[in-house]
């Protein structure tokens, strides 16, 4: 099986727990108006190679991703390549290399043959990472051009079977940072019962000069969307933060000992030595990310 492959990261830090090795895939039916790489839209353009090469590459790497790390694969978006995902996975599996794929979740569907394939890929992936753009309906239409409904069924049936995530939200000022829809998200999150960690991405303006090069206009060209931080008005009491000594090693943490902040009172944080994430219905896993 050939996958198309956008690029290669041997190194990877922030795309699941440890050091990792990532495979971004070519193609994405979604255009996200904040999109840092668009370039990985076109499904054409890329390098073919096999999952037993892809694998074969990954692993002299190995001795580098220590208890924690292995390959993710992302995008684009990989699930418009799930054979090929699944077979690196299952090869990946094999060799005991730990398995996270970084997904939006567009092409997910309960109809036949994706979800038969869908039930394949879920056996051989350790970690699923959803990037959940925006709650509302009608919002993620204009904010990403598709439908978010089969996304947050994609969540819920990762729930279901038992399949670790970790939940992504970018939080794009006067977009996706509205109280409102970030309630929902958070009660959303609440109902999920293996969320591990959630993530909350800065917007950044990194991969504008790709949309030049590609010769598309930035829908978010006029500088009103500039990285601004409303995160203390009302983030940090729908996610606390965990530790951001745990958090900036990007490392999964187990359920347990961290401590949430007191909101307004003393504000402190766990111990350097103590990063451990409480259960999410009791106390929240939810961490803001710095990158």
């Amino acid at each position: 099986m050939l996958g198309n492959i956008h690029s290669i990261e041997t190194f990877g830090s922030a795309d699941g727990p440890g050091v990792r090795y990532l495979i971004f895939l070519k193609g994405c039916n979604m255009r996200c108006k904040y999109c840092h790489n668009p370039d990985t839209w076109a499904k054409t353009e890329g390098e073919m190679k096999s999952a037993e090469e892809i694998l074969q590459q990954a692993l002299r790497y190995k001795r580098y991703w220590g208890k924690k790390g292995g390959i993710t694969v992302s995008g684009g978006e990989a699930l418009l390549q799930i054979d090929f995902v699944t077979e690196l996975f299952t090869l990946a599996k094999e060799k005991g290399v730990n398995t996270c794929l970084d997904t939006a979740g567009n092409p997910f569907t309960r109809e036949k043959p994706f979800y038969s394939k869908f039930e394949k890929l879920m056996e051989v992936t350790d970690l699923f990472m959803l990037d959940i753009k925006e709650m509302d309906e009608d919002e993620h239409k204009q904010l990403t051009g598709q439908t978010n409904k089969n996304i947050l069924d994609m969540a819920t049936c990762l729930s279901d079977h038992g399949k670790a995530m970790w939940i992504r939200h970018v939080l794009v000022p006067g977009i996706t940072d509205d109280d409102g829809q970030l309630h929902r998200l958070r009660a959303f999150i609440d109902t999920l019962k293996t969320v591990e960690r959630v993530e909350i991405l800065p917007y950044h303006t990194l991969g504008v000069f790709k949309w030049k090069e590609l010769g598309i206009p930035y829908a978010l060209e006029d500088g009103s969307r500039r990285p601004k931080s409303r995160w203390n008005m009302h983030g940090k009491s729908l996610f606390p933060v965990i530790n951001p000594d745990c958090m900036n090693r990007r490392d999964i943490c187990k359920k347990g000992s961290c401590k949430i902040p007191s909101n307004k009172e003393n504000g402190t944080y766990a111990q350097k030595d103590s990063c451990e994430i409480p259960s999410n219905k009791e106390n929240g896993t939810y961490v803001q990310k710095d990158s």
